[in-house]
């Protein structure tokens, strides 16, 4: 870190955005009140399933995309894939890949410190949503300054997404996807605007949160051994590969929901790449991890730096945004 993040007079104090808050309580009041509405009314069963579709691509959007693809270019991918996984993040209605990107690398590159945009040590509900409620402090930003953008900067599709976004926005966020049940198969207007307006914004917003608050679900914490340790084990599963994405977040089998290889959007990406509309897919397999552990202590390195020297599949541009000794 530089001597300038290192300053100590550099504030941390994060002021609240307060029209982040109050956008915050209309979209879970609505989506509570949309839940009440769905029980007691009802919606066309088409409707139903048109709103789990619109939540799958939400999510494939803000995993697929802005995470893996964007954030930690776990792959490569074709024009049309990205703008595809550009128009499915839209469609989420949190804000740009872009303004994402950045508040992600620096969760990442300061994690469980003051300079942690969504710091985990402050509980759960803080890297859920109290986190991106207020505004960065003057130590994030400057800490922001050591990040490197260049990649996103000279991404046609985040660029065209940052400048547009507001009318993208209305049109795939609102306007169409509240629409289409009425125009296609003649939904109730007022359903239509219920259920896809607010129970699914507010349902695939709180998903695509998880992407910061995973770890007080599904992670080990310390002390426990095995899922049964927990008092949600007949709910949850509980495993250590939310911790080993925070030690190799470039590979893309690394689920954002406590899993490994076997979920929903490493599946996706893997039929993109057969496909041919991603390549270049990251991983690190268990003899490499071997090697490096074996490094790290003879050596006492850090472990993502011994990772990262023994991996042979995984090949980081010279300009990624990842310094090892950021990390913790």
């Amino acid at each position: 870190m530089s001597s300038d993040t290192k300053d100590k007079s550099v504030s941390t104090k994060r002021e609240t955005n307060w029209l982040r808050v109050l956008f915050l309580i209309q979209t879970n009041i609505c989506g509570i009140i949309a839940l009440f509405y769905l029980l007691k009314f009802g919606c066309m069963w088409k409707t139903f399933f048109y709103t789990i579709l619109l939540v799958f691509l939400g999510v494939i959007g803000k995993t697929a995309g802005a995470h893996r693809l964007w954030a930690h270019r776990c792959y490569t991918a074709s024009t049309g894939l990205k703008v595809f996984l550009m128009l499915c993040q839209t469609s989420v209605g949190n804000g740009t890949i872009y303004e994402w990107v950045r508040w992600h690398r620096l969760h990442h590159t300061f994690f469980r410190t003051e300079l942690d945009p969504y710091n985990p040590s402050k509980g759960f509900l803080y890297s859920h949503f109290l986190g991106s409620l207020a505004d960065l402090s003057p130590a994030q930003e400057q800490a922001l300054k050591e990040i490197d953008l260049s990649d996103l900067e000279n991404d046609n599709v985040v660029m065209f997404q940052k400048k547009w976004f507001y009318l993208l926005y209305a049109l795939f966020t609102l306007l169409l996807p509240i629409n289409a049940p009425g125009e296609y198969w003649g939904e109730n207007m007022v359903t239509s605007f219920i259920i896809i307006g607010f129970f699914k914004y507010f349902l695939v917003l709180n998903l695509t949160w998880l992407i910061h608050s995973a770890t007080h679900i599904w992670n080990l914490k310390s002390g426990e051994k095995y899922p049964m340790d927990s008092n949600l084990v007949f709910i949850i599963v509980k495993t250590y590969w939310l911790s080993y994405h925070y030690l190799t977040p470039w590979d893309y089998q690394i689920g954002e929901f406590g899993k490994y290889g076997n979920d929903m959007v490493s599946a996706f990406i893997r039929v993109c790449a057969a496909l041919e509309l991603a390549n270049d897919l990251k991983t690190v397999d268990s003899a490499t991890v071997r090697r490096a552990l074996v490094k790290s202590v003879k050596e006492d390195k850090n472990i993502t730096e011994c990772l990262l020297e023994e991996s042979e599949e995984v090949t980081l541009p010279s300009n990624h945004y990842l310094d090892p000794k950021k990390l913790y």
